[in-house]
């Protein structure tokens, strides 16, 4: 390590023991405070004539007379005067700026100019030169003492505050430097940059060090955080960073995308976690604009389920396209006031947004928003997809996914609305589980009717698990993390498609506008990702170790809980492997095979009688004849099921649960 890097750790420490040991530990009233500066500067405007003097004559010899201390007195009264005019105590002195700094000035030349007038009117012996010599003292006493509490003060926050190193000393850097030096959470102790310009410079107090230098600064300053303040970064060069990062064992932040600021939601200052992004390790999906106007712009959208996580990103995108009216629908009352209060909050296009309250089950409900309001393009993201919620709860799981898309569709046709949009699941393909077969029920049933009707348009968005959405492993994981583990990772093995909320209200709003009818459209979603690699990646970028047999004085554990009833080792997104391209490059429709009209109506009415009857056994059957590829490997877990089982109500036999007593004599 350099000279200059280890002097300044032993100079950050002896300033951090002062800064704690001798630091004033109380607060006064803000009066108070401008008066005691206004009684400085009293003080500090005799004294700099005095030492104007001396310089000018090179010493003491000057013998001051009763005209003299006239002038002096009215040089300091004029001079206060002055600078209670321009506002010079109005000013926050550890929040002091340039603009501060520049009415200091402004006051000491004013008083400079003051005491020429003043002697010359008394006829003062005090030597022409004087006054010049005296702006440069009184500067130097008047702005050096609130220079000096300024850095007093932030020496004291941050000494207290997390030791962080601020990778990128470009205008964000400095902007975010800045900021951080107005609170004691964070203690800016060095910077870092590639460009080699910067290398070697200081950036108000704080150096600049080249990228190479971060693994030996992180550990001799003992550093807590490494604030990434890249915004306008490309995502590739981003990626390299925080993947150079990761084996540091510091919490990794960062400021706000360029898009975000762009936009005014966010500001350079807030920090925030690791972006989904990054951790997804792969370019995100760019939109094309133009193809998701087509069906939006200047329409009526509908959005059901839209408070959920995918719901709630597709109204903020629609809105951003302008129609002419946004109709949200939820069941959920706190959810449906979230969502439509953000996007009444930020409506910067006057969209008319209308709240309502509805179950997609209810037909009559949904025919009368279809008409009353001439709805002409739906996204269906309504339903149940939490897969062991919907193991735990299979005939609400069904009649809310299944019921509800049918309902809904039917609601469609009857009320001539163009374009119907199913937000489907990679769970739909060869599922185990009741919320994927319920899915891949719900596709069907809109294959069928894109067959049977012309004036809607059907068409179905299959995409992967979301990061970042309710019920999504990240949040999860943070939250592990932040408690301080374990982590818990249900099978080591266990790999899934990922992408980001945007990303996934991107592609159902894209491929949307290329339907005909009956389409199954799919994202190219890259390479799997393993969940225990994401878990290792995300215990690292927040500064953790991970705790195994060949570290056991880790930090953060992983334990594996074994797959949930249902659950699957892999999921796929096609279920044959014959898909077509699209308009869009990432995005490919599936060619998957469908059930006939007679079909669907003979299993959706036997699926609405076995769910009445609450008999889950009997809807495990349908569905696996209407599914063929669904395979019921870990059986029934409905909650209800089982206690019947428990209670002798129903049986299980070798091939098949048979019932006892009739739920509806119950």
């Amino acid at each position: 390590m350099d000279s200059k890097l280890g002097q300044e750790r032993w100079l950050v420490r002896i300033k951090r023991y002062l800064m704690q040991n001798l630091s004033p530990r109380f607060s006064i009233p803000r009066q108070w405070k401008q008066s005691a500066l206004l009684a400085l500067d009293l003080i500090f405007i005799p004294l700099a004539i005095w030492l104007a003097v001396v310089v000018r004559w090179g010493g003491m010899a000057y013998q001051f007379q009763v005209v003299d201390f006239v002038a002096i007195v009215m040089t300091m009264v004029a001079s206060a005067a002055y600078f209670l005019r321009i506002g010079l105590y109005r000013a926050i002195i550890r929040f002091m700026g340039q603009q501060a700094i520049l009415t200091i000035i402004k006051g000491v030349t004013a008083s400079a100019v003051i005491l020429a007038i003043a002697g010359f009117l008394t006829k003062s012996g005090i030597p022409r030169s004087t006054p010049v010599i005296y702006w440069a003292t009184g500067l130097f006493l008047i702005g050096g003492s609130r220079l000096l509490v300024r850095s007093f003060y932030h020496g004291v926050i941050r000494a207290n505050g997390d030791k962080v190193i601020i990778y990128g000393a470009g205008a964000s850097g400095r902007q975010l430097l800045n900021n951080l030096l107005h609170n004691g959470d964070y203690n800016p102790v060095a910077f870092v940059d590639d460009g080699p310009k910067l290398k070697g410079g200081v950036i108000n107090g704080v150096s600049v060090y080249s990228t190479e230098q971060l693994p030996d600064l992180v550990s001799s300053f003992n550093i807590s955080y490494v604030l990434l303040a890249l915004p306008s970064v490309s995502h590739q060069r981003r990626r390299e960073i925080i993947d150079d990062l990761e084996g540091l064992s510091v919490h990794v932040k960062t400021v706000p995308g360029f898009s975000e600021l762009m936009l005014g939601s966010a500001k350079v200052g807030q920090l925030q976690d690791i972006d989904l992004e990054d951790l997804l390790g792969r370019d995100p999906v760019s939109p094309d604009v133009e193809l998701i106007d087509r069906c939006i712009r200047d329409k009526v959208v509908m959005v059901t389920g839209a408070g959920g996580s995918i719901g709630s990103e597709l109204c903020r995108q629609i809105a951003r396209c302008q129609p002419r009216e946004l109709v949200l629908l939820d069941i959920s009352e706190h959810a449906l006031y979230q969502v439509s209060t953000e996007l009444k909050r930020d409506n910067s296009h006057n969209i008319s947004v209308i709240p309502l309250l509805g179950m997609v089950q209810n037909q009559s409900r949904m025919e009368t928003i279809f008409k009353e309001f001439k709805v002409e393009t739906v996204y269906h993201a309504a339903a149940y997809k939490h897969v062991p919620m919907v193991e735990f709860n299979v005939v609400e799981g069904v009649y809310n996914n299944v019921f509800g898309t049918l309902s809904a569709a039917r609601a469609a046709m009857k009320a001539g609305v163009e374009n119907f949009v199913l937000i489907s699941t990679d769970k739909a393909v060869r599922p185990t589980n009741m919320m994927g077969a319920s899915k891949r029920m719900a596709e069907l049933i809109l294959q069928s009717f894109a067959k049977r009707y012309d004036g809607t348009r059907y068409s179905m968005v299959r995409f992967g698990n979301v990061l970042g959405s309710s019920g999504s492993v990240v949040p999860l994981f943070r939250r592990q993390i932040e408690d301080g583990g374990p982590v818990t990772v249900t099978h080591k093995d266990i790999i899934r498609y990922f992408m980001t909320i945007p990303e996934a209200a991107q592609l159902v709003l894209q491929a949307s506008t290329m339907a005909k009818s009956g389409e199954v459209f799919v994202l190219d979603m890259g390479e799997p990702v393993r969940i225990v690699n994401l878990a290792q990646r995300l215990i690292r970028l927040m500064g953790y170790e991970i705790k195994d047999s060949a570290h056991p004085k880790g930090d953060i554990e992983i334990k594996y809980t074994g797959l949930r009833p249902g659950e699957k080792l892999y999921e796929e997104l096609l279920i044959g492997d014959n898909a077509s391209g699209t308009g869009h490059p990432k995005i490919m429709q599936a060619a998957e095979a469908m059930l006939d009209d007679d079909a669907i109506d003979q299993y959706t009415s036997e699926l609405r009688d076995a769910c009445d009857a609450n008999d889950c056994d009997q809807i495990q059957q349908i569905l696996q004849l209407a599914v063929a590829e669904f395979n019921a490997k870990d059986g029934i877990s409905d909650a209800i099921w089982k206690r019947r089982l428990d209670n002798g109500l129903v049986i299980a036999t070798n091939d098949k649960v048979v019932n006892i007593i009739s739920p509806k004599t119950i």
